[in-house]
């Protein structure tokens, strides 16, 4: 267990660092924009309750763009609990993370229970990815595209779907090895090498003016 003045600086750190959230604007038509450019462990209470205080900014509006493109990846535990704000109270299976080693499966769901507000489930979100989206980014996009809660715009991304770990070789070098496999409930399989291919293909650079333009349609009345 780490001592609480190592709790301390880690909840300081990412609270510094907005918990990875880099931008929440309000787009015309009440249209929401959340950039999240990494995932950071956020296993202790006070964590939880910053996020939530950041995923009520956009739980009013009518349409959500999220914004994966610069996110280079972060904790499983993290993706979860965003995920969870985009849907109901009802827990989602959204993976399962399988070890060879001890052949052991964990499973993914949403938690019931979050700080502040939910988006919900029913209005519409749109995913922005590249090729630099990575890892948890990945995980992100890809749980969210095949639970058929958003649509993915974009490029596909890097294709990095195995947890990994740092192994020492000596005093001098260690390397980052994969231990784990995550596996959809749903597809029974993974990003690995292919990258989420997005429902909507285009440039990094047109995906936002790309969901701009579907999200407005999606909520003209």
């Amino acid at each position: 267990m780490a001592a609480r003045g190592g709790l301390s600086r880690g909840l300081l750190k990412v609270r510094e660092e907005k918990f990875g959230f880099h931008k929440i604007d309000r787009l015309p038509g009440n249209i929401a924009h959340l950039m999240i450019i990494f995932l950071p462990p956020v296993n202790f209470a006070a964590a939880h309750q910053g996020i939530g205080e950041l995923m009520s900014q956009v739980a009013d509006a009518d349409a959500l763009i999220l914004d994966l493109r610069e996110n280079g990846g972060g904790d499983s535990d993290t993706v979860l609990f965003i995920a969870s704000y985009f849907f109901d109270g009802k827990p989602v299976h959204l993976n399962d993370i399988y070890e060879r080693e001890t052949n052991k499966t964990t499973p993914g769901w949403t938690p019931a229970k979050v700080p502040g507000k939910r988006f919900g489930g029913k209005k519409p979100v749109f995913v922005l990815t590249s090729k630099r989206t990575f890892s948890g980014g990945e995980d992100l996009a890809y749980s969210l595209q095949m639970t058929k809660r958003a649509t993915v715009i974009g490029e596909a991304t890097g294709g990095g779907a195995h947890p990994v770990k740092l192994v020492s070789l000596d005093d001098q070098f260690a390397i980052t090895m994969p231990y784990a496999e995550s596996i959809s409930p749903i597809t029974h399989s993974n990003w690995e090498g292919t990258g989420v291919v997005p429902d909507v293909a285009t440039t990094a650079d047109a995906a936002l003016d790309e969901a701009l333009k579907r999200a407005a349609a999606a909520t003209k009345h």
